[in-house]
């Protein structure tokens, strides 16, 4: 065993040199294995917009996010957790390597030497049966694996923007550990890199900027982003950097009321907005927003008595977001994102989340993505392009409806299940089949089939109210 003592004795370019020597063992550790279920890295599709597997099939982003999954869960809890978004359909968890510098996980293992993301706390060997026998790495190690073999994607942000921002962290060890980390991992076929975590890009630009470069340069063959705050875009800062493959947007917690900072871009729920933004950019990338309003959070966030975000707000701004252009939807929930266990303070505790995560897995909106991922799947994929010009007139805020369309298919979406008028012969036929598809349980009802010419109006099922959702479905 390395004890930390031996481990500080050295200047801080042997230390480099020591942490390189045991990436290049751990590479061993990383070959793929014959259980191993998931073996493809993801790519961008040609025209840009999405992601693929190495063999072009396409890749719907369906992500949840596990924050604290590495610290707070141990391996029993975790394979729970993994098993349990397999089941729904999830095939990206969001999750943080280092919340924190003085980071421990739920064997009491340090993430670090020192508070120091240059030194990461390293023991000799890997036990897969005792807990005493492996450190915080081989904890990653094991999940990551794990989540592989039930074919998700980690996508893990190097360390939480905070610890940046507040100097902490100092540009030369981030480029070091940057480098550290992207050489344990570099052969995992299951790894998204998010660089930053919830932080503006003004923030230490430098530092980020290094970090990018590091992770690019030590792990060609995985994709990187930028996690950024609250009402704010990646692209903003970052579009044209060479490490970065795809952007992504944080459309936030607050709700139409409470978006009053003047600061801020005024998008706030209207998170389809942050799409036509980013699609207009060049060169083109991928987008999606991978961090909307919590299910189970208040509105806000702080104020444990607002109303609660609940699972049609989820729905809205998954179909809302997909449907301007996103390359997929990372949901999320209070209880889960911090994975909130009993023994945890009142201290630990955030937003006045009351659900453990064990039971914040089930919330409903955790179980209703999947219809999104299987509707965006069920039609040609790449082809796909939003086409607000489907809709002959429109709403705002939550009355909206949010049109795409393939060649031979359109979807509208109506949050209100309000009638709405569609400008037909956008798509190829003369005549189309027209159907409803229910957001909450993946289910369709036959309209009928029309003539594809004109403007046709719509009347969903039900009664007119937010949370009454439909996605109007024409094409063959």
């Amino acid at each position: 065993m390395i004890s930390v003592m031996s481990v500080r004795i050295f200047s801080f370019p042997c230390v480099f040199v020591f942490l390189l020597f045991l990436s290049a063992l751990t590479g061993c550790q990383n070959k793929k294995t014959e259980e191993t279920g998931l073996e493809q890295k993801l790519r961008i599709s040609e025209n840009k917009r999405f992601f693929m597997d190495e063999n072009g099939k396409p890749f719907f982003w369906l992500g949840d996010t596990g924050w604290l999954l590495f610290s707070k869960l141990d391996r029993e809890e975790a394979v729970k957790y993994l098993d349990d978004r397999q089941k729904k359909g999830f095939n990206v968890v969001q999750v943080m390597l280092l919340h924190s510098l003085s980071l421990v996980d739920a064997y009491g293992d340090s993430a670090l030497v020192n508070k120091n993301v240059a030194t990461p706390y390293i023991k000799e060997g890997n036990s897969l049966t005792d807990p005493t026998q492996y450190d915080y790495w081989d904890h990653v190690d094991f999940v990551i694996d794990e989540a592989a073999k039930r074919g998700i994607y980690m996508a893990m942000v190097p360390v939480w923007g905070a610890n940046v921002k507040s100097g902490r962290v100092k540009r030369a060890d981030a480029s070091t550990y940057a480098t550290w980390i992207a050489r344990r991992y570099k052969d995992k076929p299951n790894i998204i890199w998010l660089n930053g975590g919830d932080v503006m890009g003004t923030d230490s630009t430098e530092t980020w900027k290094g970090i990018g470069k590091a992770l690019k340069a030590n792990d060609p063959n995985h994709l990187v982003t930028f996690h950024p705050f609250g009402r704010r875009q990646s692209s903003t800062w970052f579009h044209s950097e060479p490490w970065m493959d795809f952007n992504m947007f944080q459309s936030g917690h607050r709700d139409y009321a409470q978006d009053i900072d003047s600061s801020s871009l005024k998008y706030g729920e209207d998170n389809w907005r942050y799409l036509q933004d980013d699609y207009a950019r060049t060169p083109t990338k991928p987008t999606l927003d991978g961090e909307p309003s919590y299910e189970g959070i208040p509105h806000g966030l702080h104020d444990p008595k607002q109303p609660l975000w609940t699972a049609d707000d989820l729905r809205r701004y998954g179909y809302w977001s997909v449907f301007a252009g996103g390359s997929g939807f990372t949901y999320g929930n209070s209880g889960v994102m911090q994975m909130l266990k009993p023994k945890d303070s009142a201290e630990a505790v955030s937003y006045g989340t009351k659900a453990y995560w064990y039971d914040a897995i089930h919330a409903p909106g955790a179980s209703q993505m999947i219809f999104l991922k299987d509707l965006m799947l069920s039609k040609p994929y790449f082809e796909r392009v939003p086409d607000q010009s489907l809709v002959a007139e429109n709403g705002e805020k939550y009355d909206r409806v949010i049109a795409t369309r393939g060649e031979n298919y359109a979807f509208l979406y109506t949050y209100t299940g309000k009638n709405f008028k569609v400008n037909m012969g956008k798509i190829k036929g003369d005549k189309v089949q027209a159907s409803w598809y229910n957001p909450r349980d993946g289910k369709s009802t036959v309209i009928g089939e029309l003539e594809n010419n004109g403007v046709k109006e719509f009347d969903s099922p039900g009664e007119v109210r937010n949370g009454n959702d439909w996605v109007l479905v024409l094409g063959k």
